[in-house]
């Protein structure tokens, strides 16, 4: 399994659609929705669907073998 790449954010929590975008998972908001709404995203380990979803710091998101966290 790959190490995490570590995205720095301003604030937390932030939200999964947002992230995805910061952390280059996700083209554009459209896309991120598509993600989620298709079951291809985890946080931790747990598949995660809800667009507003919140993350904090040290969180690990999956996409498609790739993997990122807020830093």
């Amino acid at each position: 399994m790959t190490t995490p790449q570590d995205v720095p954010i301003r604030e937390e929590p932030i939200r999964i659609g947002q992230f995805l975008k910061l952390a280059n998972l996700a083209e554009d908001g459209g896309h991120a929705k598509e993600l989620l709404e298709a079951g291809l995203v985890t946080v931790n380990g747990e598949p995660e669907h809800r667009r507003g979803a919140r993350l904090n710091r040290g969180d690990v998101v999956s996409v498609d073998g790739r993997r990122a966290r807020p830093a």
